[in-house]
């Protein structure tokens, strides 16, 4: 069969996408008619606090395992090997840190947006220009999410593009509208069950029609897709250890971090417990997920090496290539493909549904509620509702422009996360772990994050369109590929500038963090550091201070400006009870004035 032949759904693969798109519905109906029929904010925006960690962790990774990611990691293995599995390594860093550290800030201070935080530990200006930056992420990555299926499902069958990007986000914006958060959460356990059953269906029929497990263990091993550890040190390498275990780690925490997203999820748990149990729970099961995209890819590798359709997919974009893979392993089994299809628009829709509602949120609480304080809560909720609603025909409208990204689904979706997660998991970092920083500082610092970001994420888009290096486009079935970034040939021509903009994209989020961080202590101190009394209580995690565990405590204190852990009982016996137990610094001021001045600020208990 021709691999640019056109491949056809049957009736029952249009019933098995019909169904799925109608349990999401249906989801949806039943907590707008349930409970208390999302007739307040807390419930339309948190579901109450009422969440179990069991849900909450399988949201938590519907909403980043998203079609970007099940059509993009199998292109990738297929295309430059298993290297790309080594950021499972990552995720240890990546789930713990904001398990002890970003959790029990966020849940103690009783927030429904992450950027309140920005306030409370800066001011309003750094508070709306971190929403500002969520927003412009999250816009432009939900276009990436709602067109990519869209556009391999029609360049593999030929179904319609824009009746695709159109159904998947008008029953998306519809759902999240009517159940809010509740309904996203649990549309997000039924589709990631659809996500695991779809992938797990093409690798058992892919490894039969290979010639079973030893087989595709020979033609991968053969054809060099099974890559060992690299070490190397050079940033612009497409994939080592280093730019997945450790560059990956700073991408993990963007997500998982501080983005609003998953801090709502957060948010919305019974327990701080829970909260932190269901961040545990979501590593065995990312590593699942990523254990199913990787070996999808070498099936497909092994399915085609060695025959004559091996040269001609090569010819296909990595968008396509996974489509193709499945229509043409699954065609003659009644039911399979649609199952597939489901598990592709699972994944767009948990995405997409987990954007609109944490949009609205932010939009809400940090740019409306500040300037409408009188408003009722009657009008709060059927305004958080609209904009849900108006996000998602706003996304709808933003998928166009992923016409113009010319790199694969998954680099792209890496850049934006990158170019703008980065700095804002900066300014988070810098708010938390360094007591002098102030409201200028943070603001100078995310300037230059986002400055430094562009920078580099539009210029390597640039420099690659303009003639400078290229993916290696030949596909072998006895060598793996060498990566977009890898330039042995041509590296002794390029020049320095050109060398810079090959920064690996997995880079991104960990250069701009730094750049927020340095840039933003610097004008902290040109302008004045932070004074203790002037930091909110419970806004710091006592980083320096565990890290210089060596100096003696009143050294430790002027060098961290704040209260050692241990003098802090006697001082605040209230305070040091919910607090020496996580270890969380709050910074409690021991007069009776302040203690009054945070309890007006922020309710926490």
């Amino acid at each position: 069969m021709d691999p640019l032949e056109k491949m056809h759904f049957t009736t029952i693969d249009y019933v098995i996408f019909a169904l799925l798109l109608v349990a999401s519905m249906g989801i949806g109906l039943y907590y707008a008619l349930s409970g208390g029929r999302q007739r307040t904010t807390q419930e339309f925006l948190l579901a109450d606090r009422s969440m179990s960690c069991l849900p909450v962790s399988l949201s938590l990774i519907a909403t980043f395992q998203s079609a970007v990611a099940i059509v993009g990691v199998p292109a990738e293995i297929y295309t430059h090997g298993t290297q790309y599995w080594f950021i499972g390594c990552a995720y240890i860093l990546g789930l713990l840190i904001p398990a002890h550290v970003f959790i029990p800030v966020f849940y103690r201070l009783h927030l429904t947006s992450a950027y309140q935080y920005l306030e409370l530990r800066f001011s309003k200006p750094v508070r709306i220009c971190g929403t500002l930056t969520f927003i412009f992420q999250t816009v432009i990555y939900m276009g990436v999410c709602v067109y990519t299926p869209a556009l391999a499902l029609n360049a593999v069958t030929g179904f319609d593009l824009w009746g695709a990007v159109l159904a998947t986000g008008l029953v998306c914006t519809l759902y999240t509208t009517l159940g809010g958060l509740k309904a996203v959460i649990w549309t997000d356990v039924f589709q990631t069950i659809v996500m695991f059953a779809g992938q797990l269906a093409v690798i058992v029929v892919g490894v039969q029609q290979t010639g079973g497990l030893a087989e595709v263990w020979r033609k991968v091993w053969e054809g060099n897709r099974i890559s060992g550890i690299d070490l190397n040190p050079d940033p612009t390498e497409r994939y080592t250890f280093w730019t997945l275990g450790v560059g990956g780690v700073f991408l993990m925490l963007s997500l998982y971090g501080v983005n609003q997203a998953q801090v709502q999820r957060y948010l919305s748990s019974k327990t701080e417990r829970e909260a932190i149990m269901s961040c545990y729970m979501v590593f065995p099961s990312l590593q699942v997920a990523l254990a199913l995209s990787c070996v999808m890819g070498l099936v497909m590798f092994a399915r085609y090496c060695g025959e004559d359709r091996f040269h001609k997919i090569g010819n296909l974009s990595k968008n396509e290539m996974v489509l193709y893979f499945v229509m043409d392993m699954l065609q003659d089994i009644p039911g399979l493909s649609g199952l597939f299809i489901a598990c592709l628009f699972s994944a767009a829709l948990s995405t997409i549904s987990s954007a609109f509602n944490s949009l609205a949120t932010v939009t809400l609480e940090d740019l409306i509620k500040p300037h409408c304080s009188s408003m009722t809560e009657a009008r709060a909720t059927l305004l958080s509702k609209g904009l849900a609603c108006s996000y998602g025909l706003m996304c709808l409208a933003m998928a166009y422009l992923t016409h113009v990204m010319s790199d694969s689904v998954l680099q792209a979706a890496f850049k934006i996360f990158g170019m703008v997660g980065g700095p804002l998991l900066g300014i988070f970092c810098l708010g938390m772990f360094f007591p002098w920083a102030n409201s200028t500082g943070a603001l100078v610092g995310l300037g230059s994050g986002l400055v430094m970001a562009f920078w580099v994420g539009i210029g390597s888009i640039v420099t690659r369109t303009s003639g400078g290096p290229a993916a290696v486009s030949h596909f072998n079935c006895t060598a793996v590929q060498l990566s977009g970034n890898i330039t042995t040939a041509v590296g002794t021509a390029l020049n320095s500038t050109a060398r810079f903009y090959s920064l690996s994209f997995m880079w991104y989020s960990a250069l701009s963090s730094f750049t927020v961080v340095i840039t933003g202590l610097i004008g902290s101190f040109l302008t004045g550091p932070m004074k203790e009394e002037d930091v909110t209580p419970g806004t710091l995690y006592p980083l320096l201070g565990n890290m210089l565990f060596f100096v003696p405590d009143n050294l430790k204190q002027n060098l961290c400006c704040s209260t050692p852990l241990g003098h802090r009982v006697s001082q605040q016996s209230t305070w040091a009870h919910h607090t020496h137990s996580s270890g969380l610094c709050s910074l409690v001021e021991t007069t009776s004035k302040a203690t009054k001045r945070f309890a007006t600020k922020i309710s926490i208990y």
